[in-house]
């Protein structure tokens, strides 16, 4: 190649970066042309369009703080943001739409937009993310024979209903109506899952339909699954991690030469398992990717930017060679900005990365007032599950939870025994705690694969199986099956029992089980207490609610839920916003399945991510 030859490349490089920086400039402008392809190139109002996104999740990040984190994203140099939109956050039961609070999706891209920046949106139906179910509701697998991801009615007909009801929310936030959606994402990832193109048409017409025909539509895949994933008449972008930038783009050439080149997701981070070890990437190797591929011209998005949390008991579950694998609350992901929203060292390397690869100058880092310690919370209050049940469902067979319109937490069966032996549970979906006439005998842990006890018991005897949710799977063909509770049956000595009755515990009003001050002596607990803010401390700063000393449950603060507690690692922290914080008065709520001794917790400035694994539960 001449010198003349390569300095025309460099200035076509250099070209699409000042596009992508003046094109964003005035992103709120009234409606223009919108993004396309011409010559294998983004366009967007006729110009050169280079990319530079990162992934955040409005479900994942409070409210409070959508400003705040979208600033710290134009702060390291992107000029758009991707998000996924979660289908099970906004139809909780058929027909029952919420776009309000948390959940106003509308308003996150009009934040977003506020903030200078394009949004490239991901509406899947499905979508991954470590979420349960991969974003799809679990009302979706009431019935048994409903086949999710795929033509059969009893799916595509809500799913495109769906896709029509969030088009009346986002559709008119496109570019070319003024807003700052500028692509849209054909399902997620299907060629990891199936090869139906009929399928993929159908999702491509119902977001048409839907009125998102006027951003550009495309796919993603990783590069081995393109073909099967893909639709010819769409651009398809590629999935790829840490070190593969140079090898992935040559098979996307190979497969798809007219281009153009995007990476949907750039995976700079990755998540943790229950009982797994933390996962820390290299930045230097995903640093050096970023530059080349900006110096080569292609968009990429970073998977993700900011991860955030999974609060409540949204964190889904993945089905890999040791089986079921159940996320931890925290989605870190140990990228740019932390789970809090603070940057870290990687926010800075690719900070600078960004500005000398486009050679162009970010805002000014923006300053995030520190976490604070409170120090310790006592919780004398306490409530024994035992006291708090509902009425039951009387029920000769087992039920799961979506047989009984419930969604996540626990599910309590209940029966009389004959006598002891071998017991038995076949698709235990995914934790039980056994008791026996109230007292515990032991646990089984789908994730072990633990399926059989040894239980002693009299003619007559209580039996009681406290079945804990950890999280749907999100990833495989797995999800068809992904019901919760107990899948199959529950055998003595190879008899099935029968005769249950069946508590559901979605566990919504923890708040209002009766709660007294003297020890609570039959676990599973609840355990309460309230803490002043403004006298310790700053109501208004983040801080992390250290879990050391207790066993396994659920965390709630002044009626949020935070997350899921586990001291099998590696999480030992939860993520506390500040935005959820009280002067006085903080209502704060621990349910702990074997119960403790000395009810008390700790609000620290610093999050344990990395505590150290056990091989088995606890």
């Amino acid at each position: 190649m001449t010198t003349t030859t390569w300095l025309k490349m460099f200035a076509w490089i250099g070209a699409l970066a000042l596009a992508a920086t003046s094109a964003l400039a005035t992103p709120s402008a009234p409606a223009r042309r919108p993004l396309t392809v011409e010559q294998g190139r983004f366009i967007l109002d006729g110009k050169p369009t280079l990319l530079i996104s990162g992934e955040m999740h409005y479900p994942r990040i409070p409210r409070a703080y959508w400003h705040a984190r979208l600033k710290m994203a134009k702060a390291m140099g992107l000029n758009a943001i991707t998000a996924y939109v979660f289908w099970n956050v906004h139809e909780p039961a058929p027909g029952h739409y919420d776009f309000s609070g948390q959940n106003d999706v509308a308003e996150f891209v009009r934040t977003a937009q506020a903030e200078g920046l394009y949004v490239i949106l991901r509406p899947g139906p499905y979508v991954c993310a470590e979420w349960d179910l991969g974003g799809l509701p679990a009302w979706l697998l009431k019935d048994r024979t409903a086949m999710l991801r795929s033509r059969d009615p009893k799916f595509l007909t809500p799913a495109t209903r769906w896709l029509h009801r969030l088009g009346e929310e986002l559709a008119p936030l496109q570019y070319a109506n003024g807003g700052p959606i500028v692509a849209v994402q054909v399902e997620n990832e299907y060629g990891s899952f199936d090869s139906d193109r009929a399928y993929m048409e159908d999702i491509h017409r119902a977001l048409v339909d839907a009125g998102f025909g006027q951003s550009l539509l495309y796919t993603a895949d990783s590069a081995d699954n393109m073909k099967k994933g893909s639709l010819p008449e769409l651009p398809a972008a590629v999935n790829l991690g840490t070190g593969d930038a140079q090898e992935e783009f040559a098979k996307v050439r190979r497969l798809r030469p007219q281009g153009p080149y995007m990476s949907g997701e750039y995976w700079d981070g990755w998540f943790d398992h229950w009982g797994e070890r933390h996962h820390v990437s290299d930045a230097k190797k995903e640093a050096a990717d970023i530059a080349w591929m900006i110096g080569q011209g292609y968009s990429l998005s970073l998977y993700m930017f900011h991860g955030g949390t999974s609060f409540g008991w949204m964190s889904g579950a993945n089905s890999g060679g040791n089986g079921y694998e159940p996320t931890v609350t925290s989605y870190d992901y140990d990228v740019g900005l932390d789970e809090s929203g603070r940057p870290t060292a990687k926010y800075f390397l690719f900070r600078d990365t960004i500005a000398k690869a486009t050679g162009t100058s970010p805002p000014p880092v923006p300053a995030i007032p520190p976490p604070q310690s409170l120090g310790a919370v006592a919780l004398p209050e306490s409530a024994s599950l035992w006291n708090n049940l509902p009425a039951p469902v009387l029920s000769h067979d087992l039920k799961t939870m979506e047989g009984l319109d419930q969604s996540h937490g626990y599910i309590l069966y209940r029966t009389t025994l004959t006598g002891g032996g071998d017991l038995a549970i076949d698709g235990l979906h995914d934790y039980a705690s056994i008791y026996v006439d109230g007292k515990t005998v032991g646990t089984l842990d789908r994730r072990l694969k633990s399926a059989h006890l040894t239980i002693a018991a009299r003619a007559g005897s209580v039996l009681d199986i406290l079945v804990e949710n950890m999280g749907r799977i999100n990833f495989t063909k797995a999800i068809r099956e992904e019901r919760k509770g107990i899948v199959g049956r529950v055998t003595l000595d190879g008899v099935a029992l029968h005769d249950w009755k069946i508590h559901t515990l979605p566990l919504d009003d923890a708040a209002n089980f009766h709660y007294t001050k003297e020890p609570c002596t039959a676990a599973p607990c609840f355990y309460r207490g309230h803490f002043d803010a403004a006298k310790s401390g700053d109501a208004a700063a983040d801080t992390f609610l250290d879990m050391q000393g207790w066993n396994k449950g659920f965390v709630w603060l002044n009626g949020n839920p935070l997350g899921r507690h586990w001291n099998i690692g590696p999480q030992r922290t939860l993520y506390v916003p500040g935005a959820w914080l009280k002067p006085d008065a903080n209502e704060l709520i621990v349910f702990d399945r074997d119960g403790v001794a000395h009810a008390q917790a700790t609000l620290r400035d610093t999050p344990v991510l990395d505590a150290p694994s056990a091989a088995s539960a606890h």
